[in-house]
């Protein structure tokens, strides 16, 4: 009897769903997309309704042989990619490769991979949403006219190589703009004042200055503030006012996925990109040793705060079983989802919320874990009752002088139990309380500071603030937000600074550049309404050619004026060549920005640069040169050899007698290379980006890597002849395995 086939997205899954499964059904994965627009040239006719031009993508054609193979045998095909936009497109494009061999064609999705989930999934086919797909193809259109047509002249302008997005690009003049008013900002001086004082019994308690003869105050040079200090030393404190109220404060929602990426990147330090990579392997499935594959959360893009009866049932029954009947609200929690949202998909979750962080620990690489510890403790958080406090509120007066003071106690822990704080345990909660007081109370000043200030500039986006604000701005959909910022940081457009983001010059320019010549594309409203536009594609209330008519028609009318009116960027530094007087202007490099001569080539002066708070150039200050290391004798002139630094980090070595003798070579680690029959070492190599590997000698012929230095020590578990030295801040400096389904490691004392 013919079996039915299954495609999914990812390998992974493959092994999760075959788990429960079994032999009943050929699981295939289509490894992503099979079919895109071509590379190297436009691939759309803008003469004829743009049309797009889609072929198998290069390196896939192995993978659809197979899709096609397995579907020729197959009763009938069911197609599972992702439940989005998307996976809609992959459905559609597996679809038309495979309907000639195969017509018997069912679209199925699920929003957890489970065994319920799945079979019930199966027992409902249905047709492939074609305007959710439609939606998905202007999208793609749209950005490939935006790239295809802009970059090109960026170019001409600019640099080589860069290239213009329809989404990044708005979301780089976001960084620019901030970046711009920070220049802007005159910081201006102001004092604050904090009253330490003593009632009737302790503690000591401090009160801030709010207000001075009824009006906020606002101290703004060091002579008022010592003389408001010197004032206030010869006067009374007297309690005014006390206010004591419960409050309550009840859980945030569960994830979506712009707050699970926020959450992780304040919590955790993690990029978007690492976030959403452990996400997916957690949705996907993991192993969990006796448990076998098991996925552990459901689908990680969505902008829905919905969840299923069950899903909130379960929960219901942790609570209470493990935390007691009052840590669980009156009536179930229910949360709205905001306007504009698309709610085909539940909020991040928990599959099993029986699965604690606990039970997998140990089990999990620490990215996955963590990530699945933010989302378990969110969700139950989000089930739970509020938790409880008991605030006081003092107003206090020293002569014509106004204090506060808020004090606050946890009477009852709720949902902040789950990230482990107890009203019971003497916490920071306890530490704010104020001390017994009442109105007319006459109280010791033991001290009062004055401390002077400055109004700062607003701050750089943190990738939270970022993903917040495009949120907010209605730029990108979840399933976006990690490439548009990880397009960022790869083109050189902005860099993270102490976990900031701070746009390079390159990035400057480029958005002045899109700026003033496709003022459409650039504008923040423009952008939103677009993906507005496109979820009404999706819903069947818009054509997708009308929408791509209605935007070629302002834009091939900017594009050709630009071609006309953009001038090339020269961008003066300000600062003369050290060598010949001359003006040095900043350049683009493989590897950077720097100062460059006018003179050249005359005069060759180059130079790295600084930037002020002010946004002015200086030339960077060169340490003094190390003498060489001699590592050995030139094979071919005799000379010393002496290791080198290569621009992007790496170390190599190279003859002394340079440029008369080119002799080089690689930096070895001294380990063979680890593959079966080839008789290459591990040498060092460094990434366009400045990250170190350990790359086979004998490359192209053999392409093996390690990103961590090898070390000739043989895996007791999987017999891997290297392990590599690692460092976490679990295990400190430690081996590994570098085998990614091994997880063997060597503590070292």
């Amino acid at each position: 009897m013919a079996k039915d086939l299954i495609i999914v997205e990812s390998p992974a899954k493959v092994k999760t769903i075959k788990k429960f499964l079994g032999d009943k059904f050929y699981v295939e994965a289509s490894v992503g997309h099979v079919r895109d627009l071509p590379q190297k040239k436009l691939g759309v006719d803008e003469a004829n309704g743009f049309e797009p031009q889609y072929g198998v993508i290069p390196g896939k054609q192995k993978v659809v042989d197979q899709l096609v193979k397995v579907a020729a045998k197959a009763k009938t095909v069911y197609l599972a990619p992702d439940p989005d936009r998307e996976g809609e497109a992959i459905a559609w494009h597996i679809a038309e490769l495979l309907k000639e061999t195969n017509s018997n064609i069912g679209r199925i999705q699920f929003n957890e991979i489970t065994s319920k989930a799945v079979k019930e999934a199966l027992e409902h086919p249905h047709e492939i949403d074609t305007k959710l797909f439609e939606s998905q193809q202007a999208r793609r259109i749209l950005d490939r006219l935006v790239g295809y047509k802009i970059s090109p002249l960026l170019w001409k302008k600019v640099r080589k190589g860069i290239s213009a997005g329809r989404v990044q690009s708005v979301a780089l003049k976001i960084v620019v703009d901030r970046e711009k008013e920070r220049l802007a900002f005159k910081p201006e001086e102001y004092w604050l004042f904090k009253a330490r004082l003593q009632g009737d019994a302790p503690p000591p308690f401090e009160a801030e200055l709010a207000k001075l003869s009824g009006k906020k105050a606002h101290i703004g040079s060091g002579e008022a503030a010592q003389a408001l200090h010197d004032e206030l030393n010869g006067q009374p404190f007297t309690v005014t006012s006390v206010t004591e109220k419960e409050r309550k404060k009840t859980p945030p929602p569960p994830f979506i996925t712009s707050t699970l990426q926020q959450a992780a990147n304040q919590r955790l330090g993690y990029a978007a990109k690492k976030t959403m990579g452990a996400a997916q392997k957690l949705y996907e499935g993991v192993d969990l040793g006796e448990r076998g594959t098991t996925a552990l959360i459901t689908y990680m893009r969505t902008d829905s705060t919905r969840i299923a009866d069950e899903a909130r049932d379960a929960a219901k029954t942790y609570i209470v079983e493990q935390l007691g009947k009052d840590f669980y609200p009156e009536k179930a929690r229910v949360f709205k989802t905001k306007a504009g949202a698309q709610d085909a998909h539940e909020a991040i979750r928990p599959v099993d919320v029986h699965i604690t962080p606990q039970d997998v620990a140990g089990l999990l690489p620490k990215d996955q874990f963590m990530v699945y510890k933010l989302v378990w403790e969110r969700f139950v958080a989000s089930q739970m009752a509020a938790a409880k406090f008991w605030d006081t509120a003092a107003v206090i007066t020293a002569g014509r002088a106004e204090f506060k003071a808020k004090g606050e106690r946890l009477l009852f822990p709720g949902y902040l139990k789950v990230y482990g704080q107890d009203a019971e345990e003497e916490g920071e909660g306890a530490k704010k309380a104020l001390p017994p007081l009442k109105k007319d109370q006459a109280l010791e000043l033991l001290d009062i500071r004055k401390e002077q200030k400055f109004t700062q500039p607003p701050p750089r986006y943190t990738e939270a603030s970022l993903v917040r604000e495009l949120e907010e701005k209605g730029i990108g959909r979840p399933s976006t937000y990690a490439a548009i910022i990880s397009t960022l940081l790869d083109r050189d457009y902005a860099r993270l600074e102490e976990k900031h983001f701070a746009p390079t010059a390159l990035g400057t320019t480029v958005s002045d550049k899109l700026s003033e010549h496709f003022q459409t594309i650039m504008d923040v409203g423009f952008t939103a309404g677009m993906e507005e536009a496109l979820d009404q594609v999706a819903d069947g209330s818009k054509d997708w050619h009308v929408l791509l008519a209605d935007f070629t028609q302002g834009f091939y009318p900017a594009l050709e004026k630009a071609a006309k009116d953009m001038e090339k960027q020269v961008i003066d530094s300000g600062l003369a060549c050290p060598k010949c007087g001359k003006p040095m202007q900043v350049k683009y490099g493989r590897t950077g920005e720097f100062l460059a001569c006018t003179g050249y080539p005359e005069c060759k002066s180059t130079s790295n640069f600084t930037l002020d708070e002010e946004g002015k150039y200086h030339f960077a200050e060169k340490p003094a040169e190390a003498p060489p290391e001699v590592v050995g004798t030139c094979p071919q002139c005799g000379k010393d050899l002496h290791l080198k630094k290569a621009r992007t980090g790496s170390r190599f070595i190279a003859c002394s007698g340079y440029p008369k003798c080119k002799y080089t070579m690689p930096f070895t680690t001294g380990v063979a290379c680890p593959r079966e029959g080839c008789d290459g070492e591990l040498v060092e190599k460094s990434s366009r980006f400045g990250k170190l590997f350990y790359s086979c000698s004998k490359y192209p012929n053999c392409d093996h890597a390690v990103w961590d230095w090898p070390v000739k020590e043989p895996c007791p578990e999987c017999g891997n002849p290297i392990l590599v030295k690692k460092q976490s801040k679990r295990y400190g400096e430690h081996l590994a395995c570098p085998v990614k389904t091994c997880k063997y490691r060597k503590i070292q004392e």
